[in-house]
């Protein structure tokens, strides 16, 4: 049933690391990805007047509109109004006004999926107050989000973090055609992450890492016709990488490098005597990528993971699309002094766990 004007409904959904597969989603790629317990909440109380209100005290705005006729957006990352037009043309029905409280002690902007996992929460919650939730899969959700997120303002980003605030967990996510999800089932402790409090521009770093890789894509299958980015082994397209222009040969090179070690870190995961220290240098291996050949790191983040190898962190990435935003130490065993040596730092530091993914509470 519809709730009650009395009567309220929470729907939350948490944000994520990426362990491996940075900039690889939108390629079709693999990636390792977990979602933490830090989360986006959404609080709904039902009202009379028809209207949407939302309240946003965190980003200090809030917002008003009719959710009852195709909505125009104010800026192009307008998700409170694309989540109402996406679901509308699934046949929403939006029968009743809501005042609505959004919360989250997600870092924002900065690379830990806060607007996906706002963007999943909000399909949820209007998905359950219009009575429509039980007629969509967990797959079905993160594909509307990931429609209302990245498609609808045509942005280039993947879809690892709709299916990850969605399912939850640590999950592998083969993003080819068609896409599949497994939930890996070890327990995976020592996650520590470190904010730069640099602000990062998510879109710019992912439409140029993107557009480089798909020239390098396309060049290379003019030299090398059988080229596949899923499966053509690094030996066959290193020797072709010198007549590439240079960024583009660097950061084809890396997406391959970085292919390659997310299902080696795939194995490490399933093997039933688990290497800490060899988790711990694929993930320096994939920063190295990250670093040299994306070119998405900073010399903060730099300083940053310096400290936490210090004191005690195996291995460490840059999380997110890049230059800003936050990094990940993977540290058992030593996640206090890894938080604390990445305050002395600059940051600020999260120890952060597992976590379930999409959930609604009345």
């Amino acid at each position: 049933m519809t709730p009650q004007s009395n009567e309220t409904v929470e729907a939350s959904a948490p944000g994520r690391v990426c362990l491996f597969g940075e900039h690889q989603d939108y390629l079709g790629l693999n990636v390792i990805a977990m979602a933490i317990n830090l989360r986006m909440r959404i609080r709904g109380q039902a009202q009379s007047n028809g209207l949407y209100h939302i309240d946003m005290p965190d980003i200090h705005s809030k917002d008003e509109f009719s959710p009852t006729e195709e909505l125009s957006y104010k800026n192009r990352r307008d998700y409170l109004r694309s989540v109402v037009n996406v679901l509308r043309r699934k046949g929403m029905p939006y029968e009743r006004g809501y005042d609505f409280l959004v919360k989250s002690d997600i870092p924002m902007n900065a690379g830990v999926a806060s607007s996906s996992a706002f963007v999943v929460a909000w399909t949820v919650m209007l998905l359950k107050v219009n009575n429509a939730l039980d007629r969509f899969t967990g797959e079905e959700i993160a594909r509307l989000a990931h429609e209302a997120e990245v498609h609808e303002f045509k942005e280039p980003g993947g879809i690892m973090d709709h299916f990850t605030a969605t399912m939850g967990g640590l999950l592998y996510i083969d993003c080819g055609t068609p896409l599949r999800v497994t939930q890996l089932a070890r327990p995976f402790h020592g996650v520590v992450l470190g904010n730069s409090l640099e602000k990062k521009p998510t879109t710019e770093t992912l439409g140029s890492v993107k557009a480089d890789v798909r020239a390098g894509i396309g060049l290379m299958q003019k030299l090398l016709p059988t080229f596949d980015i899923r499966t053509t082994p690094q030996e066959e397209v290193i020797p072709l990488l010198h007549k590439l222009p240079e960024a583009k040969a660097q950061k084809l090179y890396a997406n391959l490098v970085n292919r390659d070690l997310c299902q080696r870190a795939l194995e490490l995961l399933k093997q039933s005597g688990f290497d800490e220290y060899e988790m711990g240098g694929l993930m320096d291996d994939h920063h190295e990528m990250l670093r040299d050949h994306l070119g998405v790191s900073t010399p903060k983040i730099e300083t940053m993971i310096a400290a936490a190898k210090e004191a005690g962190a195996l291995g460490c990435k840059i999380n997110g699309s890049g230059c800003g935003g936050t990094m990940v130490a993977y540290a058992p065993r030593h996640e206090e002094a890894v938080a604390a040596a990445l305050e002395r730092a600059g940051g600020r530091a999260y120890i952060v766990k597992k976590s379930e993914g999409v959930r609604v509470e009345t």
